[in-house]
């Protein structure tokens, strides 16, 4: 990359002493915790005209990028229309519009469609905002109200709306400090949501019923800092659900939904280590469960008695095949599966015991079930993608099994999938465990370690992160590149040992497995250092810092997005979102062997005086998950290494969260930056 003869920004020490488990560290860098000194801002400003200046190079190459991105999604689009009861309900976007339009019509009657009616138009809410999310849209059982949450800083903490979609006005008030969670009692009044405690964890499900503002009635609150609260429908509209969800244990409760004011039940107690979930379908609840079964197993119980007793085996357990959930529909229960590292589709016929999978086009794939919000009907609506295939719309019919495409994308710019091509590769990690990778190419790509190459990976949480298609991708492989993804430890890709692998006293299997890959695919000639780079976003960021740490050789160039690196700061205060919570995950640093074992890997504590890799951070400064200065730290630290001649830039999003800018333009801009910084770290400027 060029140089610059001025020096970047650099943050003044003001030493902070932190002490835990006897070990003492001095952090210079503290100081930039303070999100109201002007200071900071002005720090994080400068950060951000240094990381401009450095890639001003770049800015040609950024906007032939941008352009290429533009030129592959459809300026007027429509999702594929879903049915609910009366009305198909999707979503358009119009050319210009950075925002999508929530719409419906009424269902064909005489062979014509009704007329379009307009439910939430986006555009209108962003305007005069930097940022517009919606965290959850919501019609209620009749169709005449629409409840939505809306976030206009970036910190996914929402303010919930009523909507009457007959005449168009707002009810009642607009109530603050709400999360995901929402969902309507079958009287069509009565609305069920999610309220955030200061460390903004889902803690409460409040009652709201429509018109009678001020008495909101307290249903439910979770005191356990490890648990966050959710609410689900199930598909046969018969019970609300409430979730109450560790990284490690569930408990479900349950409530007619025709009897919003009634107590909820329990299926069955939160018991430490046992995660569960729960389909309704006539007289039972299918749950799929891991007690005694690591990869899950599927029990059936009684609606009317859920004494432990009355339990029965469905779907037993199966070593080589983890149950993911269930799906019910009127004649057909859908079990979600991965085998092999890939997701399957199960269907049973409750009649008459017909069992099987469902076929794809490829052996690697990804696929995401839709909405499918109803019950009595035989088609089950997926999404399937690969690294190659662009985004498709499938119904699949549950009788035969046979897929009916409803839509595929078209990046346009004359992509042809059989151009390129797509494979799995397995590396062999320290360990000896076998790692795959998912690589996708021009076809006849020759294995002369010449070709520049973006590898992936995440590994936490039991993710898992399949094969998916990703259009701005083409601009990468029409210049050469392999992209891949790398299933490491810490994702369920190969079932839940897979995770537990790579998580609290394993984690490190997630950074060698990572760099197992990089080794794999330049021994067998794909790529060599100078041409590859990096790049995770959040946990991914933490594997992006850790692998910098232990063999930056390896590479030309990282990207580590709202990057978790300052773990140790981070688990030491209870105070900062989500932090409780990920105790199950990462450690809890009030127990001296989890506390050890996170500052030896945890990348703001172990960055050594040696010669890094590219680097490329970003921030959002509302970011609610990873805070933004973590990387504004991290990226702080690693200038003052006097060995590291190579460039760390910071670039913060001043007005975002976690997930970066909310307009579909504005995200298309991240992201052609993005690949100027790589384009630039392999020498294709």
């Amino acid at each position: 990359m060029n140089q610059l003869e001025n020096a970047p920004p650099l943050a003044s020490k003001r030493p902070t002493r932190i002490a835990a488990q006897g070990d003492v560290r001095i952090d210079d860098y503290f100081w930039l915790r303070d999100r109201d000194d002007p200071t900071v801002r002005a720090y994080l400003q400068a950060e951000n005209e240094y990381t401009a200046a450095i890639m001003a190079h770049t800015e040609p190459l950024q906007e032939q990028l941008y352009g290429e991105l533009c030129g592959r999604i459809k300026e007027q689009d429509q999702t594929v229309p879903e049915p609910n009861g009366a009305y198909d309900y999707y979503e358009r976007v119009e050319p210009g519009a950075q925002y999508v339009l929530y719409c419906r019509r009424r269902r064909a009657e005489a062979g014509m469609l009704g007329a379009e009616e307009v439910l939430l138009d986006v555009n209108a809410l962003a305007v005069g905002q930097s940022f517009t999310g919606i965290g959850n849209v919501k019609v209620n059982p009749d169709h005449r109200l629409l409840a939505y949450t809306l976030d206009t800083v970036g910190d996914e903490t929402f303010t919930l709306y009523i909507k009457d979609l007959t005449t168009g006005a707002l009810l009642d008030a607009p109530i603050p400090n709400t999360y995901y969670g929402l969902e309507w009692a079958n009287d069509s009044q009565t609305l069920f949501y999610t309220v955030l405690n200061p460390a903004k964890r889902p803690y409460q499900i409040y009652r709201h019923r429509v018109g009678q503002m001020g008495d909101d009635a307290l249903v439910l609150v979770e005191p356990d800092e490890r648990y966050h609260l959710s609410i689900e429908k199930s598909r046969s509209g018969v019970y609300l659900f409430f979730l109450f969800e560790s990284n490690t244990t569930h408990e479900v409760r349950f409530l007619a939904a025709d009897m919003p004011f009634d107590p909820p039940g329990v299926v069955m107690p939160r018991q430490p280590g046992v995660e569960y979930s729960v389909t309704h379908h006539g007289e039972r609840f299918f749950i799929t469960i891991n007690e005694e079964a690591v990869n899950f197993r599927v029990l059936v119980a009684p609606v009317t008695n859920l004494a432990r007793a009355g339990w029965q085996e469905w779907l037993p357990h199966r070593p080589a095949v983890m149950v993911m959930g269930t799906d019910a529909f009127r004649q057909h229960l859908v079990v979600y599966e991965r085998e092999g590292g890939v997701r399957q589709v199960r269907i049973v016929d409750l009649v008459s015991g017909a069992d099987g999978r469902v076929t794809f086009p490829e052996p690697i794939y990804a696929l995401f079930p839709a909405a499918n919000p109803e019950f009595n009907t035989h088609l089950l609506r997926i999404t399937y993608q690969s690294l190659i295939t662009p985004s498709t719309v499938y119904d699949i019919d549950m009788a035969t099994h046979t897929l009916h495409l409803r839509k595929r994308d078209d990046p346009g710019s004359g992509y042809d999938p059989a151009d390129y091509t797509m494979t799995r590769v397995w590396a062999t990690a320290a360990d000896g465990a076998q790692v795959p990778i998912s690589l996708a190419h021009r076809k006849g790509l020759p294995l002369d370690g010449n070709n520049p190459t973006l590898m992936r990976g995440y590994g936490a949480y039991g993710a898992t992160w399949d094969a998916y298609f990703d259009a701005n991708r083409i601009s990468l492989l029409e210049r050469g590149f392999v992209v891949a993804i790398a299933h490491i430890r810490g994702g369920s890709e190969l079932g839940r040992e897979w995770y537990l692998q790579g998580k609290l006293l394993h984690k490190l299997n997630s950074f060698t497995d990572f760099i197992a890959c990089a080794e794999t695919l330049i021994t067998q000639g794909y790529t060599r250092p100078e041409k590859m780079v990096a790049q995770g976003r959040s946990a991914g960021g933490l594997l992006m810092g850790a692998v910098a740490n232990l063999r930056p050789d390896l590479f030309a160039g990282i990207i580590a997005g709202v990057p978790f690196v300052d773990v140790i700061s981070t688990m030491l205060d209870p105070s900062i979102p989500l932090t409780t919570m990920e105790y199950t995950e990462w450690g809890d640093p009030a127990i001296p062997e989890q506390y050890a074992y996170m500052r030896a890997y945890s990348p703001y504590d172990n960055l050594a005086d040696q010669r890094y890799p590219h680097i490329l951070a970003t921030a959002g400064f509302n970011d609610p998950r990873v805070q933004y200065w973590e990387p504004a730290k991290w990226v702080a630290k690693l200038r003052t290494l006097h060995n590291n001649p190579n460039r760390v830039l910071l670039k913060t999003e001043m007005t975002v969260g976690h997930a970066g800018a909310s307009g579909r333009y504005d995200a298309l801009r991240e992201v052609a930056f993005e690949y100027a910084f790589v384009l630039d770290c392999v020498g294709l400027t």
